[in-house]
C-alpha cells in the first residue's frame, strides 16, 4: 500500500469523465487500498480514483457508522429529499460552498472482486456519495457553487452554529 498524491483542481485528470472497471484484479486491489490508506493520511471523507489520476470509476468513503466503503462502477439508483450544507474537497483544499443535494441516496455498485451490491446513506453520507460520483463525471463541487468561503469564515460560521446549537440545549 502506498500514499498516492492527491491532485488540486488545476489539473486536467480532475475534469475529465472516468472509465468503468472491466478487470477485478490485483491491479484494482491495489489501488482500492492505495486509496483506503492516501484517504486515512488525508483525514477526508472520500476519495474518487481521479483525484490521484486515475481515470477509473473507483471511490472510497466513509459510511454511516464510520466503516470504510469502497465502490467500484456506482451509480446512483436512488435519491430523495433535500439538504443545503458546507462542502469541501481534498483536492480543493481551503475552498468550501454551500451545496444542494438530496437528503437520502442509495448507489449500486460492484465491490474489488465485482460483485454487485446496493448501499444508502442520509445527510453526510449521502452528501458525500453524490460529491464523490461526480468527481467521476469529471466535475468539482465548486462548480455547484454560488460563493466560495474560506476557512476562516468556515471556522466562524462552524462557532456560530455550536453556539447557537449550545443556546436551544440551554
Amino acid at each position: 500500500m502506498a500514499i498516492r498524491e492527491i491532485l488540486t483542481d488545476r489539473d486536467p485528470a480532475l475534469h475529465k469523465k472516468c472509465h468503468s472497471v472491466t478487470q477485478f484484479d490485483e491491479k484494482l486491489a491495489t489501488l482500492i487500498d492505495d486509496m483506503r490508506q492516501t484517504l486515512e493520511n488525508a483525514g477526508g471523507a472520500g476519495l474518487a480514483a481521479p483525484q490521484i489520476g486515475i481515470l477509473r470509476r473507483v471511490v472510497v468513503l466513509y459510511g454511516g457508522d464510520e466503516e470504510l466503503i469502497e465502490l467500484v462502477n456506482p451509480e446512483i439508483v436512488f435519491q430523495e429529499g433535500e439538504q443545503d450544507g458546507l462542502e469541501g474537497c481534498l483536492s480543493l483544499p481551503g475552498q468550501w460552498g454551500y451545496v444542494k443535494r438530496p437528503a437520502r441516496v442509495r448507489v449500486k455498485a460492484q465491490d474489488r472482486k465485482g460483485n454487485w451490491f446496493e448501499t444508502e446513506g442520509e445527510k453526510i453520507v449521502a452528501r458525500c456519495f453524490c460529491h464523490e460520483l461526480e468527481h467521476l463525471e469529471g466535475h468539482v463541487f465548486i462548480e455547484r457553487v454560488d460563493r466560495i468561503y474560506s476557512n476562516e469564515e468556515v471556522e466562524r460560521i462552524m462557532e456560530e452554529a455550536e453556539k447557537e446549537r449550545k443556546g436551544k440545549q440551554s
